[in-house]
This record gives C-alpha cells, sequence and structure tokens, in this order.
C-alpha cells in the first residue's frame, strides 16, 4: 500500500538540493509541505492530510540527519591543478577504434605534461586530449564515427593527501554538489586512486578553482 509517508521520500529523493537542506533542518518544513501537497495527492490519488505529509517530511528529515551522522568523515586536503586548452571528443565504440587505442599513447608526450585521458563506455569512448593534438587525434581517428567535439576545456584536479579517498562514501557526490549549486557543468569525470578530475568549460573555471579550494583550504 502506497502511503504519505513513502511518496514524500520518493518526492524529496529526486531533489537532492531539497534532500540536502532538509538533512541540514534549513528549510522550513511547514512550506515544503504546502508546496509538495500537489504532487503527494496526484499521486495518492486523494487528498493528503497537511498535518500527514508534515510529519513524514519531519521523520524524513531525522533519517537524513542520522544517515549523515553516521557517515564516515573525510579530510579534503590536497592540491588543485588547473589544466586549460582541453578538449573531448565521444566517439562510437567499435573494434577498430578498439584496436587503435593500443597505440593513442603516442600522440602525446607525457614527459611535457600533456593530457590524455581514454573512457571506455558500453557503446562510446570518450577521449580527454590537449587542443593542440585535436588534427592528429582527428587523424588517428579516421574511418571512426565522431558524434561530438569540444573544446575550450579545462581540467580541474583535487590530489588529495588523505590516502582514504577511495573507500569513503560520498566524496564524488560532495563535491558535485557544491559544483552543481554553482551552476558549474561537468563534462566529464576521470578519477584515480587520490586524484578527482573534473572536465569543465573554460568560463566556468575560476567559478569552480574557488568553491574547490574553499574546500580542501577549510
Amino acid at each position: 500500500m502506497v502511503t504519505v509517508s513513502h511518496i514524500v521520500k520518493k518526492i524529496v529523493s529526486g531533489q537532492p538540493f531539497v534532500e540536502e537542506a532538509l538533512g541540514k533542518g534549513i528549510i522550513s518544513i511547514a512550506n515544503l509541505a504546502e508546496m509538495m501537497a500537489p504532487d503527494v495527492e496526484k499521486e495518492l490519488g486523494k487528498k493528503a492530510n497537511q498535518a500527514a505529509v508534515v510529519m513524514a517530511l519531519r521523520r524524513h528529515s531525522e533519517e537524513i540527519s542520522s544517515q549523515r551522522r553516521k557517515t564516515k568523515s573525510f579530510n579534503y586536503a590536497g592540491e588543485i591543478l588547473l589544466k586549460s586548452n582541453i578538449s573531448d571528443f565521444t566517439v562510437i565504440k567499435s573494434n577498430s577504434l578498439l584496436a587503435k587505442l593500443k597505440t593513442i599513447h603516442g600522440i602525446v608526450n607525457f614527459e611535457r605534461g600533456d593530457t590524455l585521458n581514454v573512457i571506455v563506455g558500453n557503446s562510446q569512448v570518450s577521449i580527454i586530449i590537449n587542443e593542440k593534438y585535436m588534427k592528429k587525434l582527428a587523424e588517428f581517428l579516421s574511418g571512426e564515427k565522431i558524434l561530438n567535439k569540444e573544446q575550450g576545456l579545462v581540467a580541474l584536479t583535487i590530489i588529495f593527501t588523505s590516502d582514504d579517498f577511495l573507500h569513503t562514501p560520498g566524496i564524488v557526490f560532495d563535491v558535485v554538489r557544491r559544483l552543481a549549486w554553482n551552476s558549474i557543468n561537468i563534462f566529464e569525470i576521470v578519477s584515480t586512486m587520490a586524484e578527482l578530475t573534473f572536465i569543465l568549460s573554460k568560463k566556468d573555471s575560476m567559478k569552480a578553482y574557488d568553491v574547490l579550494q574553499e574546500l580542501v583550504g577549510r
């Protein structure tokens, strides 16, 4: 049986920013209940008691707060590295492309600090590379179906001092949430054991740098 409580949790979970504010107790539960009432009633199929919505929100708020207290703390201290003039190619995955990727590292010079990230998905492949190699990469991908090219990007990397990044839940969510709050779009996310890299538009680079600097410097 669908209850007001189930519906309230479903609606809140679909709105991460509302969920965040609710968990921190910085949102008016009464006002939120009033705003959510039409959606609750629509899914419930009948009139919903306002007090029931308020009670469901209050209980869910306590659940979120309790869960956050159980979450393992993490020291965000680290170094931020910004690389500009980055491009991002999206290519249809094929057997011929996978064969070519075996030699793609020959395009760049890692000793000079060049950037090359290859993300192989189920049906597509993303290739992140310095803009100066765009022509070479286009030739390298000759015969392949290129779906999209983005340029004017930056690679913004947090190099964590702590070695717990890989095993601590919520780190990527926390950073992504902070960027989203500032209307910063993320093209790609690349991570290693101690590094978290975001591929962003150059126009967002300074704002994103400030957001991440505030996080690692607190």
